[in-house]
């Protein structure tokens, strides 16, 4: 039986004084066309070497497949819309560019600190007789959380494959509860991208072969997180001086306008030291200074030997003759991603040396 609107009216209420800006409501079955573009995706090979998409991708292609008795799915979305410029630091040298979602606390945590508070307050407001069951998951889920959050319309997915809103615009972090209520369900999201291709032309390793459609293998972030192995020399000039994802398409998108400041969670303000960080310092990073840097933030799952491979391609992007001397240090380093990453470097900065 489905419950009274006034419930999901009363959950959007809650859900916004936990600092959501955006909760809608879909039904389970909300996104069918999901699961035959997943296999699409998959089967031309565009997920790179997240394996993990492949293992789950029964569970991914429904919230069924994942949960056979869900009814309802609601999504939520939480801002960190960045107070400046993300492009501001484009080819800056010295210091390496970390995408906005990660210069401040884990959004992980925080999302499903506030996830859970919202399903205990949900269960609290359903009558004794009423049975329920919900589960709550972030992005480390099997969960498709962009064409659900558009069934729940919260926006949109565009042309460069993330959430728009019209509200928020790209700056959404996604987070979904699946319960065996029926809940009112919202009118989807309507894509507004119209004509606008900017998003496509941002990108600096050209990683949309088609609108709506992304290659992961030339993408920056996946190469710079994701990616474990040496990075392909084919994109490392073009990775410039990002040391952690890419907001390049994010950034350029018009519906950003209407983003406000104001809405982000406090826990994603900037740590200071992750805004413009010194590839020096970087460079010289063993095992428990990078742990002791990136405690708290997402940055910390890539692990030392990663981030030090970025940032000694961004140090062979620089132009700078300062960083010859931590590169030439890390060319007996134990990783083979990072002393291959510091060669390049090398012979970026001095070619006839």
């Amino acid at each position: 039986m489905q419950q009274d609107k006034s419930l999901t009216d009363r959950l959007k209420a809650k859900a916004a004084e936990l600092g959501f800006v955006a909760c809608g409501v879909a039904r389970a079955d909300a996104a069918p066309q999901t699961a035959a573009r997943l296999r699409q995706w998959l089967g031309e090979g565009l997920h790179g070497g997240m394996i993990w998409m492949e293992e789950r991708a029964h569970h991914r292609e429904s919230p069924a497949g994942l949960w056979p008795e869900v009814r309802s799915v609601i999504a939520l979305g939480m801002s960190y819309a960045p107070a400046v410029d993300p492009l501001a630091l484009a080819g800056a040298g010295e210091v390496g560019r970390i995408s906005v979602y990660a210069q401040g606390s884990d959004y992980h945590d925080v999302i499903k600190r506030n996830l859970k508070t919202l399903a205990r307050w949900l269960v609290a407001e359903l009558p004794s007789d009423v049975p329920h069951d919900l589960k709550v998951f972030v992005d480390t889920a099997p969960v498709m959380e962009k064409p659900l959050s558009e069934a729940a319309g919260l926006g949109w997915q565009g042309k460069h494959t993330n959430l728009v809103s019209r509200d928020h615009g790209s700056w959404l972090f996604l987070g979904a509860i699946y319960t065996t209520l029926d809940l009112t369900p919202d009118r989807p999201g309507l894509d507004t991208c119209g004509s606008c291709d900017a998003c496509q032309r941002a990108c600096p390793t050209s990683a949309f072969p088609a609108p709506y459609r992304l290659d992961a293998r030339r993408c920056i972030s996946y190469l710079t997180i994701e990616h474990a192995g040496p990075i392909p020399e084919e994109f490392r000039a073009s990775i410039g001086n990002r040391i952690y994802g890419c907001d390049d398409c994010l950034a350029v998108c018009p519906w950003n306008k209407f983003a406000a400041t104001a809405s982000a969670n406090l826990a994603f303000v900037p740590r200071a030291e992750l805004t413009a960080p010194e590839l020096a310092d970087l460079l010289a990073l063993d095992d428990a200074g990078f742990r002791q840097v990136f405690a708290g933030s997402p940055i910390k799952r890539i692990g030392r030997d990663r981030m030090v491979r970025n940032a000694a391609i961004a140090a062979g992007n620089s132009g700078s003759a300062a960083l010859i001397a931590p590169l030439s240090r890390l060319l007996e380093d134990p990783s083979e991603v990072v002393s291959d990453a510091a060669r390049w470097a090398l012979s970026q900065l001095s070619p006839a040396g």
